[in-house]
């Protein structure tokens, strides 16, 4: 049923997305044919000197034919300028839409981001493989490699084995396993120490946070399927 439901909003929000885009370019389009039916005609200067040659036949003086030259000019030269105004607005309508088609794309992309970063945070990290191997010192947490010291592939070790064994250690037993004392002899704090160093060496605070869970009056527990977990 969730699936179903997850599948349909899916679905819902990329109809939306296709809609929206959709919507814009329409919008765009529509306002670029109403601003280029209402620009005058590119040759209407050149018709009304035009019409000055044919129905004034007797302006045969040097003077006031140099004057219709002049005009015929300056109509070929409106012609040639609201020629280019009309390709600088088709430029920047063109780019205009762009611009709000990757608005939206990144809008998108943001929302879904932030649903995965929240699905993190309540869930954990989505862990496939946690390999620790104690002769290189070294985790590998699905395809990232993380360097520790002996105190934090000790501590993260005893996690991973309580994990196995679906337990929540606290921090007096953590110190305890790792010092191979009794639980009794061994500080809640001290554990809390070892915790806080091996976040600290895994650097990455998400990472770490989620990782290695709190849960409180009880203890510290790794927040992954317990399946994926190998030691070597």
């Amino acid at each position: 049923m969730n699936t179903s439901s997850a599948s349909e909003t899916r679905e819902i929000s990329s109809r939306l997305i296709v809609a929206g885009i959709v919507g814009i370019v329409v919008i765009l389009a529509a306002a670029a044919i109403l601003l280029f039916i209402n620009l005058p005609d590119a040759n209407a200067f050149n018709m009304r000197v035009e019409r000055l040659f044919v129905e004034n036949d007797d302006l045969t003086g040097n003077a006031e034919i140099k004057l219709l030259e002049i005009l015929a000019q300056s109509g070929t030269a409106f012609s040639d300028t609201l020629s280019s105004y009309r390709f600088v607005i088709f430029v920047l309508l063109v780019f205009a839409t762009a611009l709000l088609i990757a608005a939206v794309a990144f809008l998108v992309l943001l929302i879904a981001l932030n649903r995965r970063m929240g699905r993190i945070e309540r869930k954990g990290i989505e862990v496939n493989s946690l390999a620790i191997h104690r002769d290189q010192k070294a985790v590998y947490l699905n395809d990232f490699e993380f360097k520790l010291t002996d105190a934090a592939i000790e501590t993260l070790s005893v996690l991973a084995e309580a994990r196995m064994d679906d337990e929540v250690l606290s921090g007096a037993e953590i110190e305890s396993v790792i010092s191979g004392r009794s639980a009794a002899d061994c500080d809640e704090a001290a554990g809390a120490t070892r915790i806080k160093r091996l976040r600290d060496t895994l650097g990455n605070q998400m990472i770490s946070e989620l990782l290695v869970k709190n849960i409180a009056r009880k203890g510290y527990m790794l927040a992954i399927d317990k399946d994926v977990i190998r030691m070597e």
